[in-house]
C-alpha cells in the first residue's frame, strides 16, 4: 500500500546516525490512549494535522511485530506487546470494550516533529498473562482491508431496513405477498380477486 512520507522525516531516516520511535494512537469509547516507545511525555501531530497530542512513555516495555507492506489489497495485521505492566492497566484493559476500535501505528525519528504511519487498522484480540502484580498485555491489530473478506448481512426484510432507514415502507408487504397467487396472463383473475384484467386485452 503506498504511504506518503514526510519530506523531513525521510530525510532524517537517510542519516548514518538515527534515533527511530514507535507511536500507538488506540481509539477507545472514553477517549485515546497514546504510547510511545521512548522517555518521557512527546508531543505528536494529530491526523487532522493541525494540534499536537500528548503521548505517555511506554520506554522499552512496547514492542511492535508483524509489520509488513503488500502491493496487492491483501489484508495483513500486526501485533501490539506491553510487557511487565502494572496489574492496574489490566483491569482498564477488561473494563474497556476494545475490539473494532481503530488504532494506528506511527513511526517517527526523535530529531524532527513529523512521523509516518505505518498501520491503520482495528483493534482484535486481546491475552493477558497476569502474575498478580505486573503482566504482559497481547493485542492483535487487523487491518482496514479486512472488512473486505467479511460478509455483509443483510435480510430482505422490513426490520433490516428499518435499522437503517427508520421511516422506510418499502418492505412492509414482503411477508403479505409471501403465499400469494397471481396467474399472470390468465383472463378473468385479478390479485386476491379483485378487479378483472378481461378489459386490458
Amino acid at each position: 500500500m503506498t504511504r506518503t512520507i514526510p519530506a523531513d522525516l525521510l530525510a532524517a531516516l537517510s542519516t548514518s546516525e538515527m534515533e527511530v520511535y514507535y507511536a500507538v494512537d488506540m481509539a477507545f469509547d472514553t477517549g485515546h490512549f497514546r504510547i510511545w516507545t521512548g522517555y518521557g511525555n512527546r508531543q505528536i501531530i494529530n491526523e487532522a494535522g493541525d494540534d499536537n497530542d500528548t503521548y505517555i512513555p511506554a520506554n522499552d516495555l512496547m514492542s511492535i511485530g508483524g509489520l509488513s507492506e503488500v502491493s496487492d489489497l491483501s489484508a495483513t495485521g500486526t501485533e501490539i506487546t506491553l510487557n511487565g505492566i502494572s496489574s492496574y492497566l489490566v483491569g482498564v484493559a477488561f473494563q474497556q470494550p476494545y475490539q473494532n476500535r481503530q488504532c494506528r501505528i506511527l513511526l517517527g525519528e526523535k530529531s524532527v516533529s513529523s512521523v509516518g504511519e505505518v498501520f491503520s487498522g482495528f483493534m482484535g484480540t486481546m491475552a493477558i498473562k497476569d502474575n498478580g502484580t505486573t503482566a504482559n498485555i497481547s493485542l492483535a491489530l487487523e487491518s482496514k482491508l479486512i472488512s473486505l473478506q467479511r460478509a455483509k448481512i443483510r435480510r430482505y426484510t422490513s426490520e433490516n431496513q428499518k435499522s437503517r432507514f427508520p421511516d422506510d415502507t418499502f418492505f412492509n408487504f414482503v411477508v403479505g405477498i409471501q403465499e400469494e397467487k397471481i396467474a399472470w396472463g390468465k383472463l378473468g383473475y385479478g390479485l386476491r380477486n379483485g378487479p378483472s384484467f378481461d378489459n386490458y386485452f
